[in-house]
């Protein structure tokens, strides 16, 4: 007997397919709550009775009819690999659409398990699913599983390593009337009962014509306004325990290597570090546990619903929408996201819009700035609010300007899937949204950060004609900063971000600022040191929202396009509208 086998999960999406993966193979994979959301295959082990089960989770699809590029991606993945068998993950709620893709993939593969998921949410709806019957009628293995709670997990991991060839079954016709046929024998709904009765009424208010618009927006600007009040004490905290940690460090430094070097590593290196944290980690602790939660409420699909319209009057894709929630988390994967687009046209838009929208390395910079207005907690969430709207409204500006030119076409329909709305688990949402994007994103800042710290004190510490070479660098950058009311410092600063955009605002207040960096972490202390008034930060706080995508996002359009000419053109597309706003507010304002 093989002691290895490889095995695939197939599913439709909000199935609970990626949950029923994490909880098979211990992988920390990121369960989006809205279809498509999975665009390549990741891949985990685990292991039972003494075998290695290799498990590979393929994308979200509804059939294998190849229209789109993850349906070609599993169908390709289960025509080619051949895995020894496959398991077909399919939502209890809502069996018969689920069977649809099954009895396409029964067709296709010898092996197939059928992972009837979502059994807990489903007895709430007085749904009942009757294993053994569907087991006959299908001939294959039938396990029902609440992922969620890890119910049933152990009976499927089982299912997999005894895996057998199904038996043959005697329904006839098409996969769709096959699929109309075990739903209705193997189905029954408590008399009485609508599943779907308490969404509906929800989705009146949140995806209602004249409600979701208003809804939005009440929503972000709740979200803003606890991020804002709640990551006020955080800073205080950590304000003063890394300015007493600062302060240490550079003394001790000073007492065991040369004055240079010790400088060097205390200011030019811990201090850069300890700014990015102090900028970036209260916003994100407090901002990306809630925004988790709204996904996994299954809110945000419904935001991409109320947005759908507005993209299909701009010429583009509906799916854009989905793609520009993405790149609220990471611009990179909004952009690797845009693959769900079939149309190359409007993939295309989608791809070089998608930096107008402030990823999570942007967002606490934003939220920084905003407190140098002398502006309250509610004003500054309205400000906040507004900032995203006034992202958005350009992502439809844009989009519908290349629509109209370089980028002429027909826009294309598509179906978006409402998943249910589900109880949040908090805790898991608490601590996935921590590691997964808080610790993820405060890491890669300061892996960045640190070298980029010592650059930005060697070029403020070396002298070419009697002037430190980042002078030289500022002066060479202030006219052009000044004529946006910013400065050559900021300037500099932003050039210097390039490979992470969460370092423009640290590595400004670093090398600019005549604030000791053992004294304070106090943002509007900094920018009143420098000179730096309101006209400034909101300067500052335009181009920190649209300006050139940080070097990742580059190379992913790069990968994606094929183009270094449509890679040029969407670091070019956002700094024209940055910088061109930034020199209207200083001309009137300045």
């Amino acid at each position: 007997m093989n002691a290895t086998i490889t095995a695939a999960l197939a599913g439709n999406p909000n199935v609970g397919k990626s949950t029923v993966f994490n909880a098979l193979t211990g992988m920390h994979q990121h369960t989006g709550n809205w279809a498509g959301k999975t665009v390549g295959c990741a891949e985990g082990t685990f292991s039972g009775e003494g075998r290695t089960v290799i498990l590979t989770d393929l994308p979200g699809i509804y059939s294998l009819s190849s229209h789109s590029p993850e349906e070609e991606a599993a169908r390709d993945f289960l025509a080619d690999a051949r895995p020894d068998t496959v398991v077909c993950v399919c939502d209890a709620c809502c069996l018969e659409r689920s069977l649809i893709l099954a009895m396409q993939i029964c067709d296709l593969a010898d092996d197939v398990i059928l992972c009837v998921n979502l059994i807990d949410e489903a007895e709430k709806k007085g749904i009942t699913v009757d294993r053994e019957k569907l087991e006959s009628l299908t001939g294959c293995p039938v396990v029902l599983t609440a992922a969620r709670q890890n119910a049933g997990l152990a009976e499927l991991k089982s299912a997999v390593v005894h895996h057998r060839p199904r038996t043959p079954s005697n329904l006839m016709g098409t996969p769709a009337e096959r699929a109309e046929q075990l739903a209705r024998t193997c189905v029954t709904i408590r008399s009485g009962r609508d599943p779907t009765a308490r969404d509906r009424k929800i989705d009146r208010i949140l995806c209602g014509r004249f409600t979701a618009v208003p809804v939005m927006l009440l929503l972000l600007a709740f979200v803003f306004w606890l991020t804002l009040s709640g990551s006020g004490y955080l800073s205080d905290a950590l304000d003063t325990g890394l300015s007493f940690l600062a302060r240490h460090l550079r003394a001790f430094l000073l007492t065991i290597l040369p004055e240079n070097l010790a400088l060097l590593l205390a200011d030019g290196v811990a201090g850069t570090v300890f700014r990015v944290t102090a900028v970036m980690l209260p916003p994100m602790a407090i901002f990306f546990p809630l925004f988790t939660l709204l996904e996994d409420l299954g809110y945000l699909p419904r935001a991409a619903f109320s947005l759908d319209r507005c993209f299909a009057c701009c010429g583009s894709c509906g799916k854009q929408s989905l793609t520009m929630l993405m790149g609220l988390g990471c611009n990179a994967a909004g952009v690797t996201g845009c693959r769900i687009i079939d149309s190359p046209r409007e993939r295309l838009i989608a791809v070089l819009t998608n930096s107008l929208v402030p990823c999570n390395g942007r967002f606490p910079a934003i939220l920084a700035v905003l407190s140098c207005l002398g502006l309250g907690t509610v004003s500054s969430a309205a400000a906040m609010t507004g900032v995203l709207l006034l992202s958005v409204g350009m992502t439809f500006l844009v989009s519908k300007l290349l629509s109209v030119t370089i980028l002429r076409g027909t826009p294309s329909s598509f179906t978006l899937e409402l998943p249910p709305y589900r109880m949040p688990q908090v805790g898991r949402v608490i601590v996935r949204s921590v590691f997964d994007r808080t610790v993820f994103v405060l890491g890669r800042a300061v892996s960045v950060s640190a070298p980029a710290g010592a650059l930005i004190w060697l070029a403020a510490n070396t002298d070419i004609g009697g002037t430190s070479i980042y002078a030289h660098l500022t002066r060479l950058l202030d006219p052009v900063g000044r004529f946006a009311g910013m400065d050559g410092t900021l300037m500099l600063a932003f050039l210097f971000a390039l490979p992470a955009a969460e370092l423009m605002l640290p590595l400004a207040l670093a090398g600019g600022t005549a604030v000791s960096l053992a004294d304070t972490f106090d943002i509007p202390a900094a920018f009143a040191a420098n000179g730096w008034g309101p006209v400034t930060a909101v300067c500052v706080l335009l181009f920190t929202l649209f300006h050139f995508p940080c070097a990742t996002t580059l190379l992913t359009i790069k990968k994606e396009t094929g183009s270094v000419g449509y890679t040029v053109l969407a670091a070019v597309i956002p700094t024209v509208i940055g910088y061109g706003l930034c020199v209207g507010v200083r001309v009137l304002f300045g």
